[in-house]
């Protein structure tokens, strides 16, 4: 686990910034926020999307405990929500309206532009990534290429990664959804293309708090645990393109003593039961295969106190698997509050040839109470972790997107999101990562103003809309592409002069 403290800091441990003002006003925001999201027609437009009923509650209540050590009970059920999914179709329209009147240079970008505005930063450090995607386009013994996508709250809600997920999977093959929360731990986790659900009463610890003391909190960064009664279901989507096949569901749970069972059941009919007790607390997976096709699995806690994490959803063939890891509230140095072990385990059970890490939101309303030094440390040492789990993984650093901020009539960048991104850029360097500059693709300096003024950024001047996601999921895309065709090329053997 890294230590944080060092001499001379203004915050010395993570948990300090909770208590810091920029986060108590994140807080406040996102209590506000939940207030406001039952405007009718507004709901693809925004992350911070509570479900109806007692979700304000659940907010409340999970804001509340976010710094405390120990669990919190999630008190409503998670269910898919319509109103949530990203189209298939996404059409770029300009605002119109005395906002949008205000002219400026900005150009809406093409929603399926064939060039990303900036390329990708060493494109070469994706040689083993690049290397499984032609072996998966060819359809070579069935290849998969496995994507873990860490992020924050724009990830929760499967922004950018929906994007991506659906256009790799269109052009290599759909070899499955990848991993999902066994419940809703934020009210604005999401997952596009799958179904989910899942009953009242499962008790969650978090690496955002509550804390764990053992630092085991699974691939998704929430640890489930639940008495006998509480369920959750996993399925095929039903309905759309994308996410109508499975053929095999991979469960993540903790081994330990006196640990309960889990009743397996596919398509209403009990098939297993498996058993979570172990002489010491371990990683435990367990696959169910099924005929490719459209299931769901059920997972019913029985027996003694169960702890899971999550499902992973595949297929037996060729193609590619983006697993959507976002956390609500969290910073990349966030991801060490794992048990170092543990979350080698995780990641290798997953044994994805592409570790991508978009964060930058969070800490950029942490102002400078978190200095650069201490950012560019941490951040290191969490990817470096993730090297050494999976050798096999190549790494992307997608920069910060631009984050502005109100000043009087004025809307400007928050003058630590040009520092983050520079430092970001000179750890993924260090560490032989790829990075992509979603700030400079964005505009640069002032471009989040320009993003809400036409529609492709959110109200809280932080997170892109619905569509202005789909913009930036297809530059990362695109961005990808370039370097994979380039390594195609470098690749290819080479004919002697005169050979046809």
């Amino acid at each position: 686990m890294l230590s944080t403290q060092a001499p001379g800091e203004l915050v010395v441990h993570p948990r300090q910034v909770f208590a810091s003002r920029p986060v108590i006003a994140t807080a406040l925001l996102l209590a506000l926020g939940v207030a406001v999201q039952r405007v009718p027609g507004l709901e693809r437009a925004r992350i911070f999307t509570a479900p109806e009923g007692e979700a304000a509650a659940d907010v409340a209540q999970l804001v509340a405990d976010d710094q405390k050590l120990g669990e919190s009970t999630l008190a409503t059920e998670s269910h898919f929500r319509e109103e949530l999914a990203l189209p298939e179709q996404i059409r770029v329209t300009e605002r119109k309206g005395p906002i949008a009147a205000k002219q400026d240079d900005f150009k809406i970008p093409a929603i399926d532009a064939e060039q990303p505005p900036v390329p990708l930063i060493d494109p070469e450090s994706l040689s083993q990534f690049y290397a499984s995607l032609a072996k998966t386009a060819i359809k070579r013994d069935g290849q998969i290429t496995r994507i873990v996508y860490h992020g924050d709250s724009l990830v929760a809600s499967d922004y950018v990664t929906a994007t991506l997920r659906r256009k790799l999977q269109t052009q290599f093959g759909d070899a499955g959804h990848g991993f999902m929360l066994v419940a809703n731990a934020w009210p604005a986790y999401f997952h596009n293309d799958v179904f989910r659900f899942a009953s009242r009463g499962w008790v969650v610890s978090r690496v955002v708090g509550p804390y764990l003391k053992d630092g085991l909190y699974g691939l998704g960064g929430v640890s489930f645990k639940a008495a006998p009664g509480v369920r959750a279901r996993f399925g095929t989507a039903e309905k759309g393109s994308y996410g109508r096949h499975v053929s095999r569901f991979r469960i993540a749970y903790l081994s330990q003593p006196h640990g309960g069972d889990l009743k397996l059941s596919v398509d209403g009919k009990l098939v297993e039961t498996i058993s979570t007790r172990a002489d010491a607390k371990t990683s435990g997976f367990h696959d169910v295969v099924v005929s490719d096709g459209e299931h769901q699995l059920e997972i019913l806690t029985a027996g003694g106190m169960t702890r899971v994490f999550g499902v992973a959803m595949e297929r037996d063939q060729a193609g590619v698997v983006l697993d959507a890891i976002g956390i609500q509230g969290a910073r990349v140095r966030f991801l060490d509050k794992q048990d170092d072990t543990h979350w080698a385990q995780q990641l290798a059970w997953r044994d994805p040839k592409l570790i991508v890490y978009q964060f930058g939101a969070n800490e950029s309303g942490d102002g400078f109470a978190y200095s650069m030094e201490d950012y560019h440390r941490t951040m290191k040492e969490v990817l470096l972790q993730a090297k050494a789990a999976v050798p096999g993984a190549d790494c992307l650093v997608l920069g910060a997107m631009d984050r502005a901020r109100k000043e009087k009539d004025w809307m400007i960048t928050v003058p630590v999101i040009p520092l983050i991104v520079d430092e970001q850029e000179k750890t993924a360097h260090e560490v032989g990562c790829a990075f992509w500059n979603t700030f400079d693709a964005m505009g640069g300096k002032g471009s989040m103003a320009k993003w809400v003024r036409r529609g492709l950024g959110q109200a809280d001047l932080t997170h892109p809309t619905s569509v202005g996601a789909e913009i930036i999921g297809n530059w990362v895309y695109q961005a990808l592409i370039s370097g994979y065709e380039s390594y195609r090329k470098a690749a290819a053997p080479k004919r002697a002069p005169g050979t046809p």
